[in-house]
């Protein structure tokens, strides 16, 4: 199975990528959790142009993958599961929880550093959530995390087959969880216990900052309980939050090129994990705006950001 897997990497990768992508849709066009604000294909169309245009550079600039290099690892020794050689089924397992560990500091990282909280903007600028946002990354972002995702390769020495896993498994959970879907709540109660569901990671989409700051899991939700981040639920409720960014929320933002300037234009707000309110409520007022209507904190931040625009 390991061999077949390796061998055909491609297809397999592809199939799940697809499938996922095409079971969620579906769940979304016939259960949707939410209303949404913009138009799908338009979304869809700038959203999956972002994700092929970041496999392409991605490709050109690693074209060792981090599958190849988790190969070259183990032939050459690199890493602590290669030195300390336990049970394959062993350092299988652990391989896939502790690169999942490293995501899930990764992602805090990109929130706490106001340099890569810039890159990350373009993921949380995002005014409708859906199975698309999932894979809205910036190129920067996503060369950025192909070579810290080498670097923790380097020092763990995981099989090449578990990182594939880890990898397949990973694209799968996050088109998952942030799909625009419904699920009732005794059954999101009970998936939440061994995988981020899209109740939990939307809150983190939230457009306050202390909702913002947690639930910062891609794929295992026991990080975010362990380490502090978890968050039960938005305080307006799934239906009632905002989501994205109030600086952020001119429509013209959903164009593909308008996505890869988002890093590079003057309104970055400061946004740091320690951060207050100033970049989602720039008037400071927080309270009162967090209990405002969802259609007067779109006028306000749309004027205090975008109207220069």
């Amino acid at each position: 199975m390991e061999a077949w897997l390796l061998t055909n990497e491609v297809a397999v990768r592809l199939f799940f990528f697809f499938g996922v992508l095409g079971i969620v849709a579906l769940w979304e066009f016939f259960a949707p959790q939410r209303q949404r604000q913009r138009s799908v294909l338009f979304r869809w169309f700038n959203n999956l142009g972002l994700v092929f245009l970041n496999s392409a550079v991605l490709r050109w600039l690693f074209p060792m993958a981090a599958v190849a290099f988790a190969s070259v690892a183990t032939e050459r020794g690199w890493g602590l599961l290669n030195l300390l050689d336990p049970h394959p089924a062993f350092a299988f397992l652990v391989s896939v929880l502790l690169l999942d560990l490293a995501i899930y500091l990764q992602h805090v990282l990109f929130h706490a550093v106001p340099a890569f909280w810039r890159l990350h903007r373009v993921h949380h600028a995002d005014v409708d959530y859906d199975v698309t946002t999932g894979a809205r990354f910036h190129t920067i972002e996503i060369i950025l995390s192909m070579g810290i995702k080498f670097a923790v390769i380097a020092v763990l020495g995981p099989q090449a087959v578990a990182v594939l896993v880890f990898e397949i498994l990973l694209n799968a959970t996050a088109m998952f969880n942030h799909g625009n879907i419904y699920l009732p709540k005794e059954i999101d109660r009970v998936l939440r216990l061994v995988v981020v569901t899209p109740d939990m990671h939307r809150v983190h989409h939230s457009v306050l900052p202390d909702e913002c700051n947690c639930n910062f899991g891609f794929n295992l939700p026991w990080w975010d309980r362990l380490m502090g981040t978890y968050r039960e639920a938005p305080i307006n409720g799934q239906r009632g939050m905002i989501i994205g960014l109030s600086r952020f929320r001119n429509p013209n933002n959903i164009w593909l090129h308008r996505m890869l300037m988002i890093p590079f234009r003057p309104e970055s707000g400061g946004y740091a994990i320690n951060r207050r309110w100033d970049d989602v409520f720039p008037e400071g007022d927080g309270k009162k705006r967090s209990e405002g209507s969802e259609e007067g904190d779109e006028t306000e931040g749309a004027g205090n950001a975008e109207t220069s625009e």
